[in-house]
């Protein structure tokens, strides 16, 4: 395997789309410190990183991607077989393919080959201790597996089955539940020091900001999410009820009274999740939970804070996009053109700032 700086996708980066964003999962998920954070998304420093690409599978917009961790090029290789076994490279042990890191094997991916009862072996978890990686990937893989609990729980009576953790190679092979190893696995996470498992990053110097807030860029729903799609759909058409989960690029979006139609939310959505749908006699935010990666970026936009992510939320794919404002629209008594507002307007914004400003030059 060989090291190289992972490919750093900017439009696709929320803190690019937004600039006052706080997203830092990448730099927090980055055991080397080696992701700067800056106003226009994030700065790789090839003189540490160790391309372990544990950045890729905290990033749910899929703004960072491995060379050495081809998602779907692996996807396909598993899929044709009944069994196979994954090692991490630091560990030195071999397998039906090596990955730099167990903790980059994202939540979404091992869910959905636990839907499609294909039994993954993980070697390699015992070695987190002495890894370079260290703490951060183990932290990582153990929340990776938790979502994919959390899948398989809400997928109700349908049998799944669940990756194994492979005990250690030195260690007497116990087959007594499929799920020991990682309960062991969530127990050093306990014992280990939280500074060490969660120490974040250090941040960098303010920066230079730029003049626009919210960016646009073009709308892109990472191959990860559409796995989702298949591991969220339950055979007995019941409602997949399921909370949001950290390490699981899916949430759920509503709305409070008091949206001020300022479309913030929209300008800024990276996936497209957020939409505005006009007709001749109506405007409307729609949300479309398929497309929506729970980055979070609308909530942060959103200056009345009327936006809000449910505690748990149904995440059955394929639905039409849920309406979370509707208003008619309305016609400038000056300029004639139709526009927008959560109150009655004569006048559009555009005309009512021109009057304002002409009445403070002139009185």
């Amino acid at each position: 395997m060989t090291v190289s700086l992972p490919e750093f996708q900017t439009a696709r980066c929320v803190r690019y789309r937004y600039r006052y964003s706080e997203c830092r999962r990448c730099a927090d998920t980055c055991p080397h410190e080696a992701i700067a954070l800056l106003d226009e998304g994030v700065r790789l420093d090839g003189a540490r990183c160790q391309n372990c690409a544990l950045c890729t599978t905290a990033c749910p917009t899929a703004a960072l991607s491995s060379g050495n961790l081809a998602r779907i090029d692996l996807l396909k290789r598993i899929i044709k077989q009944a069994r196979f076994s994954v090692a991490c490279a630091p560990s030195g042990l071999s397998a039906d393919a090596v990955v730099p890191c167990l903790g980059a094997l994202d939540a979404a991916m091992l869910g959905y080959l636990a839907k499609r009862r294909i039994a993954v072996v993980l070697h390699g978890s015992h070695h987190c201790g002495q890894c370079a990686h260290g703490a951060r990937g183990e932290a990582q893989l153990a929340a990776n597996l938790e979502a994919a609990d959390a899948l398989e729980i809400a997928a109700g009576p349908e049998e799944w089955l669940a990756p194994t953790l492979a005990d250690a190679p030195d260690q007497a092979v116990a087959k007594d539940d499929f799920r020991a190893g990682r309960r062991q696995l969530f127990r050093r996470l306990v014992g280990r020091s939280i500074d060490e498992v969660s120490r974040a990053a250090t941040p960098v110097l303010d920066l230079p900001v730029e003049e626009k807030a919210i960016r646009p860029g073009p709308w892109f729903v990472p191959e990860m999410r559409e796995l989702l799609q298949i591991a969220c759909k339950r055979k007995d058409g019941a409602p997949f009820g399921i909370a949001p989960q950290a390490a699981l690029p899916l949430m759920d979006i509503r709305l409070k009274r008091g949206c001020t139609a300022c479309e913030a939310c929209f300008r800024v959505c990276p996936t497209g999740a957020m939409q505005i749908r006009e007709n001749d006699g109506s405007w409307n935010l729609a949300f479309a939970i398929d497309r929506c990666v729970g980055c979070g970026v609308c909530l942060e936009v959103c200056q009345p804070r009327v936006l809000y992510a449910p505690e748990s939320f149904d995440a059955t794919p394929e639905r039409e996009p849920a309406i979370l404002r509707q208003l008619a629209k309305q016609r400038c008594h000056r300029c004639d053109r139709f526009f927008v507002s959560s109150e009655p307007c004569e006048t559009c914004p555009i005309c009512s700032d021109d009057e304002d400003a002409f009445t403070a030059i002139f009185g």
